[in-house]
């Protein structure tokens, strides 16, 4: 049942959904330092250990198994064929959540002496049982998007992710008060995912309304399988890539740590600091990701157009917002990274990996939009095999790195693979729309903007520790000098940036909350334009 959507439609179910991903990427970053508070460095490790394989399949099926859904249930042209479809793509993914969810639990012993801890066997048990929601998960939120109705999908996104960070956080408070040992509280956690996203099907239950009734209609089954299959996979491989890096380090890191000869306790509180970055960047990535995500279904109406030439000044604008804002915060980032650390996770420890981790900022930044224009435009396979040639150099550089650095060789290997995945897209990009993305006094300005943010920041930062704020408690004295160092960064950056108009007014008035950069910049270059 195809449907024709007007751009006015069609951007307010955009803006709907970017209004929902920012306060579901919030809550999945932020609840995770409270946690690592309760818990310590140690439970972080575990809990860190276990999350990419549930974290996997809640964004392989909630996210790209609904816009695979999504998909096929637009291009249906009968309500026959549409149920039709609806059952074929519930059934292969109720098959497949079975088969998992049997995987995980029967060979839960397996993957733990794989990662070196048999203790984490309980953990993956618990969060086997997430997969078995979402069959109804998926189906639901694909039929809700092929009709255009982003308000239940928001709804639900939200949620679902609210009740996850509720449980996860007062489950974890009431067995660390208990006494409970730190494996047990990673199980609460673990059971905090499968009571959230039962939270996000129910609430898309209670907006649920059947309209594809009456009889059912012949389809070819396995062309629907494969469909959703190739769907689901590539639209949800970029937003994998992250979850796939954490699963290489689950299997890796701490193996490697002890056959380096640290002892098991140590390994693991080191594996547990090495993991502070995971929320750091996932904080790091969202205003930068968000900005140009939001500008992407803008070129997708575009691209839809015979003439798709005019869909390139919004590629540039999505790839000079990328570049911009994760640059900004990568940067930004690292150099408060010893303050950050002390103000969320109450000491300085490893602060040096986690300012090269942090820089995995700027390459997700670049990656997330970029594989999303390419997906827009049709262009799947070759996204889709450079993240899995990425994933394929992190897990070797792991091996060589780890053993010379320990978890410092982690986090570089980490760069080294989102890099090559980055340059990789952009020689592909350039292929697909050989055109200048940005000009070279973009660049330019950007570095300079920069290095005025490091020249105004640092000197800040030492006078600060050094006179101004030594005689408060550590945790405040951090907290204070990352909060104003931020705030300083932020304002000198901004300022360049505007004041050399590299970002147009007109260009600001497309991004969310753009109206107030744009109106700032036309006041700050007020005389010039006179």
């Amino acid at each position: 049942m195809a449907q024709q959507w007007n751009m006015k439609t069609f951007m307010k179910g955009a803006s709907v959904l970017t209004i929902s991903a920012i306060i579901v990427k919030l809550l999945g970053a932020v609840y995770r330092v409270p946690f690592q508070n309760l818990v310590g460095d140690k439970g972080f490790y575990i809990y860190q250990q276990v999350y990419p394989f549930i974290g996997i399949f809640i964004v392989w099926t909630s996210y790209g198994f609904a816009v695979a859904v999504s998909k096929l249930l637009a291009s249906s042209t009968s309500r026959g064929e549409a149920k039709a479809m609806m059952r074929i793509a519930f059934t292969y993914l109720l098959l497949l959540s079975l088969t998992f969810f049997i995987i995980l639990t029967v060979f839960a012993p397996f993957f733990a002496r794989s990662m070196g801890d048999s203790g984490l066997v309980p953990l993956l048990r618990a969060g086997a049982y997430i997969v078995l929601v979402m069959p109804a998960l998926a189906v639901l939120k694909g039929s809700f998007q092929s009709e255009g109705r982003m308000m239940p999908v928001a709804v639900s996104g939200v949620g679902e992710q609210a009740f996850r960070v509720m449980v996860i956080l007062i489950g974890t408070w009431i067995a660390m008060r208990a006494g409970a040992s730190l494996y047990t509280a990673g199980e609460v956690a673990m059971w905090g995912a499968v009571v959230g996203e039962s939270a996000g099907v129910i609430i898309l239950a209670l907006y649920y309304r059947n309209k594809f009734q009456g009889p059912l209609e012949k389809v070819d089954t396995w062309q629907v399988v494969k469909e959703l299959t190739i769907v689901s996979l590539s639209v949800s491989a970029s937003s994998l890539i992250l979850l796939l890096f954490q699963l290489v380090d689950s299997f890796t890191v701490y193996n490697i740590l002890l056959a380096n000869g640290f002892a098991q306790d140590t390994a693991m509180v080191m594996k547990g600091v090495y993991d502070r970055g995971q929320p750091l960047v996932q904080m790091g990535i969202l205003i930068a990701s968000t900005l140009a995500l939001a500008i992407v279904p803008l070129i997708a109406h575009h691209s839809s157009k015979k003439s798709k030439r005019g869909a390139l000044p919004f590629i540039r604008l999505t790839f000079r917002t990328a570049f911009l804002f994760g640059w900004a915060a990568a940067v930004g980032l690292a150099l408060v990274m010893p303050y950050v650390n002390e103000m969320l996770f109450e000491t300085r420890d490893s602060s040096v990996t986690l300012i090269i981790f942090s820089l995995q900022v700027f390459w997700l930044s670049l990656i997330l939009p970029l594989t999303a224009i390419l997906q827009g435009a049709g262009r799947v396979k070759v996204p889709t095999l450079l993240l899995i040639g990425g994933l394929v150099i992190k897990i070797f550089a792991n091996q060589l790195l780890v053993p010379l650095w320990d978890v410092t060789g982690a986090a570089i290997a980490g760069n080294i693979g989102l890099a090559a995945i980055t340059f990789g897209l952009l020689l592909y990009f350039k292929k697909v729309w050989p055109t200048r993305l940005a000009p070279a006094r973009f660049y330019g300005w950007v570095i300079g903007a920069t290095t005025l943010m490091i020249a105004v920041v640092y000197p800040w930062m030492i006078v600060a520790d050094g006179s101004l704020f030594d005689e408060l408690p550590g945790r405040i004295e951090a907290t204070l000098i990352a909060l104003t160092s931020v705030l300083a960064g932020a304002i000198v950056f901004l300022f360049v940036i505007m004041k050399t108009r590299i970002m147009a007014e007109k260009e600001w008035f497309l991004l969310p909350f753009g109206k107030r950069l744009a109106t700032l910049q036309l006041r700050l270059n007020k005389r010039k334009g006179e």
